[in-house]
């Protein structure tokens, strides 16, 4: 690849573009912008995007799957925390509701959930969760090989050519985030948010519980809190992001900024030839939290790349494609991610 982002390919298997959808306008605005696949999840903590006004009701997945279907899209559904060991009824349920909703496939994270998937309706296709947090070939090809995944979504810790060894070492397809808001964490591990909550994201289903954030407002500004604990404070005109104890602002030897990690999103356009090259399967989007016209516009740029980096002509990133995707980028920022690791 050049300097410039540009690059020449022949011919090969375009990815999936794997889209999320919050809402059934989420997911219909997705459709129409040329989403392969949507993911959604349900209405409860089985999904780990489980915020009040999110997510599906057995009526909306309905409405959604027909919809999707007639225009040739899927539906992917989201069960990706992991099951309560004293009580995983929600979770067993919520198979046997993917399954009777002809949701096409289920993300899962948890073994319980896949062991139960393999052995009473093995007709519904397993793509293993980001989650499950596999970040090795010898991983996938144990959830391939036991509970018969067929698809693994890679977490955003890997390089690219880490991420060419598990495809060339694996049997089961490959999925990598393409765009969307990072977390420092390694997903499936983040312990960070338990110790404020006492509430684990794998099991709550959000690193920061609803129930546990507060907005006040003060003289010296609108202060975020997480159960009781100060994370942020605002200017009355500036940008309030969701509170996470990770992308919060502290005061470090007498300085106050972003301790850990600061907003910004995922965009890997400047590697894609570089992905498609490699054999992934999918490129997803990360967003059910967002709002329709993110999913709307992301998903258009997205598009459009893919269907570039296929064709076999060459491959330039657009200048339009950069700055729309900025409009909707976390913090205004965009990075690599572990992609780009110059001390490598």
């Amino acid at each position: 690849m050049s300097a410039t982002g540009s690059t020449t390919l022949t011919a090969v298997r375009k990815p999936d573009l794997v889209c999320p959808a919050g809402s059934l306008r989420a997911l219909q605005l997705a459709v129409d912008a040329g989403a392969d696949a949507v993911y959604l999840g349900l209405k409860d903590a089985t999904n780990a995007r489980n915020f009040a006004g999110l997510n599906f009701d057995d009526e909306q997945v309905a409405e959604g799957v027909r919809y999707a279907h007639r225009r040739g899209a899927r539906v992917l559904m989201a069960l990706n925390t992991f099951a309560d060991a004293r009580d995983d009824t929600p979770w067993r349920r919520a198979v046997e509701r993917a399954a009777a909703l002809s949701a096409d496939a289920l993300i899962v994270a948890d073994t319980a959930v896949m062991a139960y998937v393999r052995d009473h309706l093995p007709q519904l296709r397993l793509h293993l969760s980001v989650q499950a947090s596999a970040t090795t070939y010898e991983a996938i090809e144990f959830y391939r090989e036991r509970y018969g995944i067929r698809r693994a979504v890679l977490p955003r810790v890997l390089t690219l050519s880490q991420v060419q060894h598990v495809i060339k070492n694996t049997a089961a397809e490959i999925e990598v985030f393409g765009f969307g808001s990072l977390c420092v964490m390694v997903e499936g591990r983040c312990a960070l948010s338990s110790y404020v909550t006492g509430q684990s994201p794998n099991t709550a289903g959000v690193c920061s519980p609803p129930a546990a954030v507060r907005w006040n407002e003060t003289p010296a500004g609108v202060e975020a809190r997480l159960n009781g604990v100060l994370i942020d404070r605002y200017a009355p005109d500036e940008p309030r992001g969701y509170p996470t104890l990770c992308k919060g602002r502290f005061e470090v030897d007498g300085a106050r900024d972003y301790a850990i990690e600061e907003p910004t999103s995922l965009n890997t356009l400047a590697i894609l030839p570089q992905l498609v090259d490699a054999g992934v399967a999918a490129i997803k989007i990360e967003g059910r939290q967002r709002s329709p016209g993110y999913v709307a516009a992301v998903t258009r740029v997205w598009r459009e790349a893919i269907d570039q980096a296929a064709s076999g002509a060459r491959f330039s990133v657009q200048p339009g494609w950069t700055a729309e995707l900025g409009r909707w980028a976390e913090g205004r920022q965009q990075t690599l991610g572990a992609y780009d690791r110059p001390w490598r």
